[in-house]
């Protein structure tokens, strides 16, 4: 129940994801999560860093830790179902069929 309040917090996935490729300084982090508060931001990191999902390096850019890499890892089926599903949509979609 932990790991679903925790990735159930707005986000706090969103942060995840856009980790997946490699380490992000806080602005590059901030933008790429569609210019997100820097309070709320913040806010998230610490969370995931409290967890261990996350950890700041040196140089203070953000990235994901063995345990973050596993959590994206574990997302993996839910990106597949997502496509299936606006698939899905699109095809129950009035306007979209026209």
């Amino acid at each position: 129940m932990a790991a679903l309040d925790m990735f159930g917090r707005r986000w706090n996935l969103r942060i995840v994801w856009e980790l997946r490729e490699g380490a992000l300084g806080f602005r590059a982090l901030q933008q790429r999560c569609d210019g997100m508060s820097s309070s709320v931001l913040r806010q998230r990191l610490t969370e995931l860093l409290d967890a261990r999902i996350v950890e700041q390096q040196p140089d203070t850019a953000y990235r994901l830790t063995e345990l973050g890499r596993g959590a994206h890892q574990a997302l993996r089926p839910l990106v597949a179902w997502s496509g299936a599903w606006a698939v899905a949509l699109e095809d129950d979609d009035p306007v979209a069929r026209s």
